[in-house]
């Protein structure tokens, strides 16, 4: 038998970034909150984001901020006009945690250590008198009437006027993200988004070859995914721009999306931040059929320069074997594999190559071709694409369409977005109107007088 526990206003479920500004913004304005963590302590997400640095947010406008999560982040203009990004920064300031802009309009801790982050959360949480239960698992919320009257954990049952949901995705599970939310939200009625893994590395058909320059990374290059096998593609359709979340424009088929910048060759295929980045649209074309990825190593070379430059490198070291040539244009670990693709022999003079080899040297330059089996598992991801459909949560509220009392924030919902800060702020904001929202749901009156102290305080 079970066994009732004390009542509660408001019971947030996670302790992650969504939930500790839920709890906080909740107790905040008044309400009585108990915080429940599945794991032995709060915020283990925020600790590994951003390389362990913790990537709060980011300075672009609102109207690019949105662009970054796709379809679905129109949903997100109520939570972004209450809770923002300028709001984020006051609030952490308020607390005593400076920030920085670097590359990219990435924001960060001045600190560089994403503990500070958690503390400023902790400190808040203590000071508005929010409990935390830790090393307790929620089962499911307790139901009557359609509306929130309960939690279900392994320890016994909890009483409460409103329940945030705010469990995460089913990425990172060792910071408890094991998808939980997904089952009880399911339980309750609630319609889930198909779950994929997104930023997260791809595993190639040509395992031998990516092994072979496995570690390489790469700069200053393009990776352009396509529809359909890599030996079809014709590699002049490789754009010249990049094409993906928050581009105004968008390709023509076959090209499916296109990423400058920096990669990496695994053991089982591609990874870094441009495959990342890419990850998630060839996740979902994987679905229509064959995926495939050509990189061009020489973006900022036009093949005619680059036919130019072969020429009269060669010409200039005639007597030089093919492979000390490509020392001038490709990290050591990849010469060997790469000129074993054009067929030539390595031991090959320069001046004994013919216009034809110059052409597949070229060719391979602009377009180095990988089909793409499938992406690492979602626990592999740095972010889980789906969730809770948004169609059945309230965009001002963050209050579930079916059931009265209950509240949705963060990952859990089907919101995801590219990296630079993104997610984190979806999380924040989410959580503080979620916070605020239930706050007012389960004491009208009282939420008025915190709320504006609440606002103030922030």
């Amino acid at each position: 038998m079970t066994e009732e526990k004390m009542d509660w206003d408001i019971i947030v479920v996670g302790g992650g970034a969504a939930g500790l500004m839920a709890a906080g913004k909740a107790a905040d304005c008044g309400a009585k909150v108990l915080l429940i963590e599945k794991t032995d302590s709060c915020g283990k997400k925020i600790l590994v984001s951003g390389k362990t640095r913790c990537n709060l947010t980011n300075s672009a406008d609102l109207k690019n901020f949105i662009s970054m999560y796709g379809n679905n982040g129109r949903f997100l203009f109520s939570a972004f006009h209450n809770f923002f990004r300028p709001d984020l920064l006051d609030f952490l300031n308020g607390h005593g945690l400076a920030t920085k802009v670097e590359r990219g309009g990435r924001i960060f801790p001045v600190s560089d250590d994403a503990h500070d982050v958690v503390r400023v959360f902790k400190k808040y949480l203590t000071k508005n008198n929010v409990q935390i239960k830790l090393n307790t698992k929620v089962n499911g919320i307790i139901i009557k009437d359609n509306a929130v009257c309960g939690v279900k954990t392994e320890h016994g049952n909890y009483h409460c006027k409103a329940a945030i949901l705010a469990t995460g995705g089913a990425t990172w599970p060792a910071t408890g993200s094991t998808g939980d939310g997904y089952k009880i939200s399911a339980a309750l009625g609630h319609s889930i988004v198909k779950l994929k893994p997104a930023l997260v590395p791809l595993i190639v058909r040509e395992q031998k070859l990516a092994q072979s320059m496995q570690g390489v990374s790469l700069r200053n290059v393009r990776a352009t995914a396509f529809q359909g096998e890599a030996t079809a593609i014709d590699s002049t359709l490789t754009p010249d721009c990049v094409y993906g979340r928050g581009e105004k424009k968008s390709p023509r088929p076959p090209v499916i999306e296109s990423r400058f910048g920096e990669m990496l060759f695994t053991h089982f295929g591609l990874g870094g931040p441009i495959i990342l980045l890419i990850s998630l649209a060839v996740v979902e074309a994987l679905e229509k059929g064959t995926v495939s990825l050509l990189i061009d190593l020489k973006p900022a070379l036009t093949r005619e320069q680059l036919h130019k430059r072969l020429q009269r490198d060669m010409d200039k070291s005639s007597k030089r074997k093919i492979s000390g040539i490509m020392k001038e244009y490709l990290p050591a670990k990849m010469i060997e594999p790469f000129i074993e693709l054009t067929g030539i022999d390595k031991e090959k003079l320069a001046h004994q190559i013919t216009a034809a080899e110059r052409g597949k040297i070229i060719e391979l330059f602009k377009a180095l071709r990988f089909n793409i089996n499938a992406p690492l598992s979602l626990e592999k991801a740095i972010v889980t694409a789906g969730g809770v459909s948004l169609d059945e949560i309230d965009q001002r509220t963050m209050a579930s369409r079916l059931i009265t009392g209950l509240y949705f924030c963060g990952e859990v919902m089907d919101i995801d977005a590219d990296t630079g800060g993104y997610n984190l702020q979806a999380a924040f904001s989410t959580g503080y109107l979620a916070g605020e929202k239930a706050a007012e749901y389960v004491s009208p009156f009282s939420n008025q007088r915190h709320y504006r102290r609440g606002r103030d305080d922030a």
